[in-house]
C-alpha cells in the first residue's frame, strides 16, 4: 500500500481532525468568550474540507485509486457528493447558532468543536470501505450528537432529548454491531468487497439475519418507520440550531452509509432485502404524513416531515439501480436546502420579547404582519409537499421515475398516492399564515445571517432551481456510478 497516496486521500479528514484538536485547545485556554471566533474558524475548516473533496466529484473518481488503507476507506465521487452536503450543512448550522444561544446566554466554546467532530465522523461514515470503519465513523458522530442534543442545560426538554437520543442510539448501535458480527462470522471478512464476493453464491440463513439486523440498525439512524420513535421528541427538545443540524448533515450521512452498505456489500443480494426496504419506505411515507397532521409544535411537525421524506428517498434504494441511487442523491441535495430553510424560518419566529415561537396556531395571519417571512415559509412548505413548479417536486419526480424505469410501478403509484396525505399538513401551515385572523405574536427582529440563509434556500427551491437540475443530475449520476463500480 502507498501510504502517501492514502494520506492524500484523507486530506479532508486530516483537515477537520487538526482543526478540531486546535480549536479544542483554544476553547480550553480561552473559554466561552472565544466561542464566536472558534465558530468562524470551524466554518472555515468545513468550507476548506468541502473544497478538498470537490475535485474527486468533478473528476468522477472511482476504482482502486480511490481506495486508502487496504480498502478501509473510499474517497470516491459518491463519498465526495455526500461530504459536500454534510460539510455545508454543518457550516450553516454553526452560522445560525450564535443568535439562538445568546438569547439564553448558553453559547459555549465547545459547541462548534462538537459539530466539527460530528462532521468528521459523518465523513468517515460515507467513505467506509469495511464494517470497522463504518462503526468508527458512526460512533464519532453519535457521541458528539448526544452531547449536542442536551446542550441547552437550563432547558429540561433538551436534557430529555439528549437522554432519549442516547438510549435509543445505543440500542441501535448494539443491533448494528450484532448484525455486523453475524456477517463477519458467516463471511470471514469485514471488507465490503470481501463480503460481496463471499455472498456471491447466495445468502445463508445466518448471513440473512445479519443483513436484517444491519438494516434495522441503519433504519434507526435514518429515523425510518418503525424505528422512528425518537425523532419527534429529539427534534422538539434539542436546541433549534442542533435540530437543524440533526435534520440535515446526519441525515445525509446515515442515508449515504445505508446506500454504501446495501448497494456495495450486499448489492448482489438485493432480492433478499428489497422487500424490507419497500415496506420501510411506504410505512415511513404514511406514518410521517399521518403523524404530522395532529401536531401543534412546528418542530415536531418538521420531525414527521423528515420521516416522510426519508420514505421517499428510500424508494430509490429499494430500486437498487444506479438510476435509483442517483435519484436519492438529487433528492438529498434538494431536501437539505428545504429543511435548512425550514428550520431557519422557525428560528426567525420570535415574539416581541425575543422568545422563540414554536406553536403553530401562533403563526395565524403571519402574511399580514411579516409578509416576507410568511412567503419564504410558504414556499418551503409547498416545496416539501412536492408541488410544482417548486424544486421539491423534482426530487420526488426523479425518485418515482427511477422506480418506474426499474418496473417498480406499483411502488411508484403507492408513493405518489401517499404523497397526497403529506400535502395536507404542509398546506395547513400555509392556510394558517394566509387565511386565519392574525394572532399578532411574531414581532421579533431576525438575525441577518438567518435572513441570508433563508433567502438562499428559497431561491434554490424556487423555479430557478430547475436551472441547476441538469448539473445536479450529472453530478449525482457520476457519484452513483462510482458506488456501483466494482473494485
Amino acid at each position: 500500500m502507498d501510504w502517501s497516496q492514502s494520506l492524500r486521500l484523507i486530506a479532508p479528514e486530516e483537515t477537520l481532525s487538526i482543526a478540531g484538536l486546535v480549536l479544542l485547545l483554544v476553547a480550553a485556554w480561552s473559554g466561552d468568550k472565544a466561542s464566536r471566533l472558534i465558530s468562524i474558524l470551524a466554518v472555515a475548516a468545513l468550507v476548506a474540507a468541502a473544497f478538498l473533496v470537490a475535485p474527486a466529484l468533478c473528476a468522477g473518481a472511482m476504482g482502486p485509486e480511490t481506495s486508502a488503507f487496504f480498502g478501509q476507506f473510499r474517497a470516491d465521487a459518491f463519498a465526495s457528493f455526500a461530504k459536500i452536503l454534510i460539510y455545508l450543512s454543518a457550516a450553516a448550522s454553526l452560522v445560525i447558532a450564535p443568535a439562538f444561544f445568546e438569547r439564553f446566554k448558553a453559547m459555549r466554546a465547545e459547541y462548534p468543536v462538537l459539530v466539527l467532530f460530528a462532521a468528521l465522523g459523518m465523513g468517515i461514515m460515507v467513505s467506509a470501505g469495511d464494517l470497522v470503519t463504518l462503526y468508527i465513523g458512526l460512533e464519532m458522530n453519535s457521541l458528539a450528537a448526544y452531547v449536542l442534543a442536551a446542550f441547552l442545560r437550563p432547558d429540561d426538554r433538551s436534557a430529555e432529548a439528549g437522554l432519549k437520543y442516547f438510549v435509543l442510539g445505543a440500542l441501535a448501535s448494539g443491533i448494528l454491531l450484532f448484525g455486523m458480527s453475524l456477517i463477519y462470522g458467516f463471511t470471514g471478512t469485514v471488507s465490503f468487497t470481501g463480503i460481496n464476493a463471499a455472498l456471491a453464491g447466495g445468502l445463508s440463513h445466518g448471513a440473512l439475519f445479519g443483513v436484517v439486523f444491519i438494516l434495522v440498525g441503519l433504519a434507526f439512524k435514518v429515523s425510518a418507520v418503525p424505528f422512528h420513535m425518537w425523532t419527534p421528541d429529539v427534534y422538539e427538545g434539542a436546541p433549534t440550531p442542533v435540530t437543524t443540524f440533526f435534520a440535515t448533515a446526519p441525515k445525509v450521512a446515515a442515508l449515504g452509509l445505508t446506500m454504501r452498505v446495501m448497494l456495495d456489500a450486499f448489492g448482489d443480494q438485493a432480492a433478499a432485502w428489497q422487500q424490507i426496504v419497500v415496506f420501510i419506505a411506504l410505512a415511513s411515507i404514511v406514518v410521517g404524513a399521518l403523524g404530522a397532521i395532529g401536531q401543534s409544535n412546528i418542530k415536531r411537525l418538521m420531525a414527521y416531515s423528515s420521516i416522510n421524506n426519508v420514505g421517499f428517498i428510500l424508494i430509490g434504494l429499494a430500486v437498487a439501480t444506479p438510476q435509483g441511487a442517483s435519484a436519492m442523491l438529487v433528492y438529498l441535495a434538494i431536501y437539505v436546502a428545504m429543511t435548512l430553510g425550514g428550520f431557519v424560518a422557525v428560528l426567525m419566529l420570535k415574539d416581541e420579547n425575543g422568545a422563540f415561537v414554536e406553536n403553530i396556531p401562533s403563526l395565524a395571519g403571519l402574511s399580514r404582519t411579516r409578509p416576507a417571512l410568511a412567503l419564504g415559509l410558504a414556499m418551503i412548505m409547498f416545496s416539501l409537499a412536492g408541488i410544482p413548479p417548486l424544486f421539491g417536486f423534482w426530487g420526488k419526480f426523479v425518485v418515482f421515475q427511477a422506480a418506474v424505469q426499474a418496473d417498480f410501478i406499483a411502488l411508484a403509484a403507492l408513493g405518489i398516492a401517499a404523497s397526497v396525505i403529506g400535502a395536507f399538513y404542509y398546506i395547513k401551515i400555509v392556510k394558517i399564515m394566509y387565511f386565519d385572523e392574525p394572532a399578532d405574536v411574531v414581532k421579533g427582529e431576525s438575525d441577518i445571517w438567518h435572513k441570508i440563509i433563508l433567502v438562499a434556500c428559497v431561491v434554490f427551491i424556487s423555479p430557478l432551481g430547475y436551472l441547476l437540475a441538469k448539473w445536479l443530475g450529472g453530478l449525482a449520476d457520476v457519484a452513483a456510478a462510482s458506488l456501483f463500480f466494482a473494485l
